[in-house]
């Protein structure tokens, strides 16, 4: 029986790491299901979610990707992935993307994701861009969200919009289709 894990892969960017990593996994009769994979700075992070057969441990897979990939100085974790009942109708909500634009300050991304999850909003994706200064167009944040129907967008968007006035942020909130027309994505 095959099942589910994940696998996080961090470490100083340079060539060949996904093809290492998928190679040992194609070795170990392993199937890559989705991949997202990303350069912050110097850093590489990948994410894998990946079927395994059943007569293949997790630490065995482990120790086999660490040992392989030992050389590109690489840190691995794994786990299960444990089989989720599907979301209520209610908790798929609708996409949404809520970007800011502003000075660089610590707390920015606690204060508006702080918004976010006290109105039961799942971030299902967040890039951020700071490039340092006071130059709001060098600061930019991107926050992909999941809104349930059941929340009051008004209010949300009003807590949005006092938080950012008060941090000297210029906040846009869009529905994921307006946003990518308006961006051509």
């Amino acid at each position: 029986m095959e099942r589910k894990i994940v696998i996080t892969v961090l470490g100083q960017d340079r060539p060949g790491i996904i093809a290492r990593v998928t190679g040992v996994l194609f070795e170990q009769d392993c199937n890559v299901e989705n991949v997202s994979q990303t350069i912050l700075q110097s850093e590489f992070s990948g994410i894998f979610i990946v079927s395994m057969p059943g007569s293949l441990t997790i630490d065995v897979l482990q120790r086999r990707l660490i040992d392989r990939t030992k050389d590109l100085g690489l840190h691995v974790y794994i786990k299960a992935v444990n089989p989720a009942e599907p979301p209520a109708d209610d908790a798929a909500g609708d996409p949404f993307v809520i970007t800011t634009q502003g000075p660089d300050r610590k707390g920015l991304v606690a204060a508006v994701t702080a918004i976010i999850a006290g109105y039961g909003v799942n971030v299902t994706n967040l890039q951020a861009v700071f490039k340092g200064g006071d130059d709001p167009t060098r600061n930019i944040m991107i926050y992909e969200v999941s809104i349930p129907a059941s929340t009051d967008r008004a209010a949300l968007a009003g807590d949005l919009n006092r938080k950012a006035a008060e941090l000297g942020l210029h906040i846009s909130i869009q529905h994921r289709k307006i946003f990518e027309a308006i961006n051509r994505i």
